[in-house]
């Protein structure tokens, strides 16, 4: 997936919203994921939802 092809990509915050790793992808956040609402299924490293990468899920982990 593309992030230049989702629409709220253009407000991100480097360090705040996601972070670069050393090989150039770019992880989110929690908080980022929290405020965006729901689970986009894909893995995310610091995925708050629970179960983790379902979807659609909105369920947050305690």
């Amino acid at each position: 997936m593309m992030w230049d092809d989702i629409e709220y990509s253009d407000n991100l915050q480097d360090g705040e919203d996601y972070y670069l790793t050393k090989e150039g992808y770019r992880v989110m956040t929690e908080k980022y994921l929290k405020q965006r609402g729901y689970c986009c299924g894909n893995g995310c490293r610091h995925c708050p939802y629970f179960p983790k990468a379902q979807k659609g899920n909105r369920n947050l982990r305690e």
